[in-house]
């Protein structure tokens, strides 16, 4: 194991009700035969995240009964409906404590992103002042890294459907492009004809 797998945590954010999809939860979607959430947790342990935290929201209990998390630690987020910033600030409180000196934070509805980018990722980390963002043909997108000195600051910031992006924009010079576009596509699964896209 080598050290940056013991010092980043994977983050999977998993909470979306799926508005624009009917209200099917994201995190319950069917990805090769099983739910869209154990999909994205595969990608990240294959990565070498052993740490592996996943924010749930929508249909919580569901998403537990049919989904094998075993190894991962649950963190229910009760505002999910508040969208990604609630899950994140969610997330990112739910490390404090552990020996996580970064996040690598990855979103459920990114089917096409595998193994290849987030190990990517994952090299680019030095230190808890890191921050880094998968890129495609060098526009930023997911997944990001976060080192812990910029948690609290992202979690200040972190309100509706933003996410992180607020505390990027400012931050936008420090941050580490890792471009990924030849090894992954940045889709995303939200509206009814995204659903092509699974498999």
């Amino acid at each position: 194991m080598t050290e940056n797998e013991q010092q980043v945590a994977g983050l999977l954010l998993a909470a979306g009700g799926g508005r624009r999809l009917g209200g099917h939860p994201k995190a319950l979607l069917a990805h090769r035969g099983r739910p869209l959430v154990e999909h994205a947790v595969g990608v990240l342990r294959a990565a070498g995240c052993t740490r592996v935290h996943v924010v749930l929201g929508a249909a919580a209990a569901v998403v537990r009964e049919r989904a094998e998390l075993d190894d991962c630690v649950l963190v229910e987020n009760p505002e999910w409906a508040d969208g990604m910033g609630s899950s994140l600030r969610a997330g990112l409180a739910s490390l404090a404590g552990t020996r996580a000196r970064a996040a690598l934070v990855s979103l459920v509805d990114q089917p096409g992103i595998g193994a290849a980018a987030v190990r990517r990722l994952l090299a680019a980390y030095e230190d808890e002042g890191s921050l880094a963002a998968a890129a495609y043909d060098g526009v930023r997108g997911h997944p990001v890294l976060l080192g812990a000195a910029h948690w609290a600051g992202i979690a200040a910031t972190a309100t509706g459907d933003r996410g992180a992006r607020a505390y990027l924009r400012e931050h936008h010079g420090a941050i580490t492009l890792v471009e990924c576009g030849d090894v992954a596509e940045p889709y995303d699964i939200d509206t009814p004809p995204d659903l092509a896209h699974l498999e």
